[in-house]
């Protein structure tokens, strides 16, 4: 039964009683005690009122929200509301403390924008590409504080059926595709990917296949060239000889860059190395005596090791990528000069490094000697009869292995390709 009618009974029965008792005695004593029962249950509700007043200008679940009569279930009917509307408040606030999470994980920024094109949210993806902070950023307008011209020409075009690439050059130069999508009428959501990468590896496969191309079309049109010569004219035995010898070196020169490329393509493909144990002093003579015969006296070849140990591995792909490491120091390094194979375990790990008293090379030329067909002079590399491979190898088995590929050298004062293993890979 509701308050209202309650009280409705009460004033009834009050009223009821006070004209009987009219009736019986004088009027006034009638009246008397209407009055008086009026005024106790207007006392007997003007607390719970002030208290609930009190609470509705500040509503929480408190469950010593009590009353007399009726009172009591007005306030657990409240005390359960405001309980239930704290829980779903609680539920949405974790509800959105795991949205914010996941876009914090997402590898690309997403930023949030009003439909003033001001900043109400981003991830800390966005913040690293584009230099923002949303603890002073938020509220701003992203032109403000990404003030690239091919953006902001973007943005107020409007028009967002294609990503826009746009390059910063803070720190690292960066490729960075943003695009808009337009959501909650006005409203913009920022997506940004980090192309740098994928632009990268693009130009480098357009670059293999130019490259791929270039070096076995130069050899075919020698073969060519020859063939059609001796098909249309009579040469003495010398001069064919000659000729065939020529064309015998281009086609060798063929074939050992068709087997780099199987070589590379067999070490990408394959399954993880096998675990067997490589005999390092084993390896390292022969290596030393491959040098040797391949450099046909024309060097000193020396090898030093220090500490004791063996490497898990393939000893195929690690004699690969050892003996490139040999076959460049002896090409490029001119006669006379010394080449030193080292081997050294200590408790940190393992390290095969091969150091030359070449040429050198200049730093920038340095971070793109693993790239396939990749030359510091295009002309000298033929002629030392490298196929522009051997590095990009070493790099792919030394990968497999968990291992990595150093690189120092100076102009005028040589080089050091170390290969360095960590301490999984060595046998104590």
């Amino acid at each position: 039964m509701s308050v209202f009618r309650k009280t409705a009974l009460l004033l009834a029965f009050l009223a009821a009683a006070a004209w009987l008792l009219g009736y019986l005695s004088e009027a006034w004593v009638g009246w008397l005690l209407f009055a008086a029962a009026l005024l106790w249950l207007l006392l007997s509700h003007l607390r719970p009122l002030a208290y609930l007043d009190a609470w509705s200008q500040a509503p929480f679940a408190d469950p010593d929200l009590t009353g007399p009569g009726t009172w009591d279930g007005i306030f657990r009917r409240l005390y359960r509301h405001e309980k239930e509307v704290a829980q779903q408040i609680s539920e949405r606030d974790r509800e959105i403390e795991l949205l914010i999470a996941a876009n914090q994980a997402l590898i690309d920024g997403v930023v949030l924008l009003d439909a003033q094109d001001q900043i109400v949210f981003c991830n800390r993806t966005a913040e690293e590409q584009l230099g923002l902070c949303l603890a002073t950023d938020r509220g701003l307008p992203v032109v403000n504080l990404v003030r690239v011209p091919e953006f902001m020409a973007y943005l107020a075009a409007g028009v967002f059926t294609t990503p826009l690439e746009l390059t910063l050059e803070r720190g690292q130069p960066r490729m960075l595709a943003v695009h808009i999508l337009p959501y909650a009428g006005a409203r913009r959501l920022m997506q940004i990917r980090d192309v740098t990468q994928a632009n990268r590896l693009e130009r480098m496969r357009r670059d293999f296949v130019a490259n791929v191309s270039h070096e076995l079309r130069t050899p075919l049109t020698v073969l060519s060239g020859f063939l059609e010569t001796l098909q249309e004219i009579e040469f003495s035995p010398e001069e064919r000889a000659r000729y065939l010898g020529l064309m015998a070196e281009q086609a060798e020169r063929m074939g050992n860059i068709v087997q780099d490329l199987l070589t590379l393509s067999s070490i990408e493909s394959a399954p993880p190395p096998s675990s067997q144990v490589v005999d390092m002093g084993h390896m390292l003579d022969r290596l030393q005596r491959d040098a040797q015969a391949l450099s046909g006296g024309r060097h000193e070849i020396a090898s030093e090791s220090s500490g004791q140990g063996n490497l898990y591995g393939a000893e195929s792909e690690l004699l690969s990528a050892f003996a490139n490491l040999v076959a460049n120091a002896v090409r490029y390094t001119p006669a006379g000069g010394k080449i030193v194979l080292e081997w050294r375990v200590d408790a940190g790990g393992a390290e095969f490094a091969v150091r030359d008293s070449g040429p050198g090379i200049a730093p920038e030329h340095i971070s793109r000697l693993t790239e396939r067909f990749y030359r510091v002079d295009r002309s000298r590399s033929r002629e030392a009869g490298g196929t522009g491979l051997g590095l990009a190898i070493v790099k792919h088995a030394l990968n497999r292995h968990q291992a990595r590929l150093a690189i120092a050298s100076e102009p005028g004062r040589g080089s050091r390709f170390v290969a360095i293993f960590p301490r999984s890979r060595v046998v104590s």
